[in-house]
């Protein structure tokens, strides 16, 4: 059975009583004046998100990943808040709505500027960083903490290429402190472990260790990254108009029934509505079955119901009594993919 929860009111209310995300999607304020407390312009827009983004960071494990819904300048003003709440910059997405999205909307004489078609859905992951030591709240980055690990073993760094069965890959990818590190996978991270705890010195024991109890586990460190599903021929750039068709709700809502809203005319009820399609390929990008999706901006709570088409577990907010209602419905009905 779908498990979903909408929060009537702000996700600020509401994040302590949901579960820990694996992905959080996020399609708040555009800085354009769109509805009740958009601001009108985004220079103040880090300021709007940055209670939700300390909020996302408290909540949030090293394999949350996040999506950033905005324009392009939107995103630039909060981009700063991300990087200082501990959010890693991983690539930009261009959702490219084609020329239907200002055809017979320009006036060429007057227009001063390419029309603009796009808006972006900006990745991000946490940015690795643990205890320096067991139960210490100083953190550094996971870099640092693998060398530092290896080294207080009193092992050689060229040790490490002995353990991981390579000739000098290990040192190279694993123990670099720049920009050419890489996150060591599972099965070698537990061959550096277990070399250390079994050759370093015994006096240190425990290396690599999260609780100063007993070395990492392969569950544990594979707890540290965000998953990534490839989809081999999709690409950073999204090619898809913005909606017209029956997936389109429209028109304001009126109440119908209890609990129930209903479209009254032929005008968008949503200016911004995301395409389902669209939201599932992002869900399924970075998420397994039964994993968590927060949407703390729900409006229509698109990226709730692909989660929950999906086979994941929904946690959305919305403040406005109509969207609130209409978002109910709509995931009570279970409305499916109709492209």
């Amino acid at each position: 059975m779908p498990d979903w929860t909408i929060h009537h009111g702000d996700a600020l209310d509401a994040y302590h009583a949901w579960t820990t995300p694996n992905t959080i999607i996020s399609d708040g304020a555009y800085g354009v004046g769109g509805f009740p407390g958009d601001p009108r312009t985004p220079e103040n827009l880090g300021e709007w998100y940055q209670p939700h983004i300390e909020a996302w960071s408290r909540h949030s494990t090293l394999a949350t990943s996040l999506w950033f819904w905005n324009t392009e300048v939107g995103w630039a003003n909060v981009h700063p808040y991300l990087v200082a709440n501990g959010w890693q910059y991983e690539f930009c997405n261009i959702w490219d709505k084609g020329i239907g999205q200002v055809a017979g909307n320009v006036n060429g004489r007057t227009i001063r500027r390419f029309p603009v078609v796009t808006e972006v859905c900006v990745y991000y992951t946490r940015t690795p960083r643990v205890a320096k030591e067991p139960g210490s709240d100083h953190l550094v980055h996971m870099k640092e903490w693998l060398l530092r690990e290896w080294v207080r073993s009193g092992l050689p760094r060229r040790a490490a290429n002995e353990a991981c069965g390579v000739k000098d890959a290990a040192t190279r990818k694993y123990f670099d402190q720049g920009w050419l590190w890489y996150w060591p996978p599972v099965e070698v991270m537990m061959k550096l472990v277990d070399y250390a705890n079994e050759h370093g010195n015994p006096d240190g024991l425990p290396y690599y260790s999260f609780d100063g109890e007993k070395p990492v586990t392969a569950d544990e460190w594979a707890a540290t990254r965000s998953i990534w599903n490839h989809e081999h021929g999709v690409t950073n750039v999204w090619s898809r108009p913005s909606l017209r068709g029956a997936e389109r709700f429209r028109g304001s809502m009126v109440r119908s029934a209890p609990r129930t809203y209903k479209p009254t005319s032929m005008s968008a009820s949503h200016l911004n509505q995301k395409p389902l399609d669209l939201m599932e390929r992002i869900v399924k990008a970075c998420t397994s079955v039964g994993d968590v999706v927060w949407e703390p901006f729900g409006g229509l709570c698109t990226g709730s119901l692909a989660a929950i088409n999906l086979e994941r577990v929904a946690f959305a907010a919305e403040s406005d009594s109509g969207f609130y209602e209409l978002a109910t419905h709509r995931l009570q009905t279970q409305q499916q993919s109709l492209f």
